[in-house]
């Protein structure tokens, strides 16, 4: 980290003014929802890459249509029976008249993406339309937690040697501030089933775990893998995504916010090995809060922050899971 660019005040996404979170969190199912309210947003984009995702009101944020804003994204566990989160948080902020304008009423734009959890905790456990609405009124400005809450509960990551090696994902949260006043933060859910390194120095941060409970690099993982790929290919490599929000105070307009939506990915690609593959449904949000105007150069640099934040909202996603239901957490 430079001496130019720091962290915010809380180190994650809250810290853009006027963007809350809130969690929702089953242990017992080891599922869960987050949800990122951001009622003033003026521009929101997305950009899907994996080939597996699971998505709701993503279309209504493309360049060729007429709102290209969201009032909260939502992320949750339970497959596509986790969107259904997404119908709480839309009633919640219907309550408090947020919503596009309509000769009728207004109506809230919720972008909502989900992971596959249904395979560790409770069976056919997954957050519902109340979960949602409950997230929603737990948001708030300030210190974010981390780990294995809300939709990072039942997330996992490492599983290219099977479910029986993977560890612990989780939520994390980062946010980089620069002296002009510029901030770019970002919030993750990582449930990948690749490995997580620290592109900062190369380390291995979350890998499959061997027969002795150690992580396995990634070298060894595809030499195992090819030793073992008959039963390797009856255990799904199909369920898996990582998602992330990443959140501006500048006043892009929207194609500058889908060009960030597009560089958030290079920060999951610089984390997670492999990423974007057919099994994992990697999705990438981006929101503009603004509170002030950009500057001529602000599009390159906030692309550039919004690497580095998601870089670092995925490895503390990992760094702060815990043990559940059976499956260690890395740090531990």
């Amino acid at each position: 980290m430079s001496e130019i660019v720091r962290p915010g005040r809380w180190d994650a996404i809250t810290d853009v003014p006027g963007v809350t979170v809130g969690h929702q969190t089953d242990r017992r199912g080891a599922t869960g929802c987050t949800v990122i309210l951001c009622p003033a947003a003026t521009a929101a984009a997305v950009d899907a890459r994996g080939g597996a995702p699971g998505t709701r009101e993503t279309d209504v944020l493309g360049m060729a249509n007429v709102v290209r804003t969201c009032h909260a994204v939502v992320f949750a566990g339970g497959s596509a029976f986790g969107l259904g989160a997404a119908q709480g948080v839309m009633r919640f902020l219907a309550e408090r008249g947020v919503g596009f304008e309509t000769t009728v009423a207004k109506v809230p734009i919720v972008s909502a993406a989900v992971i596959f959890d249904l395979g560790i905790g409770k069976s056919g456990a997954f957050p519902s339309a109340d979960d949602g609405y409950r997230a929603a009124a737990n948001a708030k400005a300030g210190r974010v937690a981390q780990g294995s809450v809300g939709a990072g509960t039942g997330a996992t990551v490492a599983k290219l040697l099977g479910n029986e090696a993977r560890l612990k994902g989780g939520a994390g949260t980062a946010s980089l501030t620069h002296p002009d006043g510029l901030i770019v933060a970002a919030l993750a859910i990582t449930n990948a089933v690749g490995s997580i390194y620290d592109p900062e120095t190369g380390a291995l941060v979350a890998g499959p775990l061997d027969e002795q409970g150690e992580m396995t690099g990634m070298a060894d993982v595809l030499v195992r893998r090819r030793a073992r790929m008959e039963a390797l290919l009856a255990t799904s490599t199909r369920e898996n995504t990582t998602l992330v929000c990443v959140a501006t105070n500048t006043n892009f307009p929207h194609a500058a916010m889908q060009r960030l939506a597009y560089q958030a990915h290079d920060g999951l690609a610089r984390t997670i090995m492999p990423a974007h593959t057919f099994g994992d449904g990697d999705v990438a949000f981006a929101v503009a809060v603004p509170s002030r105007e950009p500057a001529p150069d602000d599009a390159l640099l906030a692309g550039i922050l919004a690497v580095q934040a998601v870089e670092r909202a995925v490895l503390r996603s990992v760094r702060a899971a815990r043990s559940l239901a059976g499956v260690k957490a890395a740090p531990e």
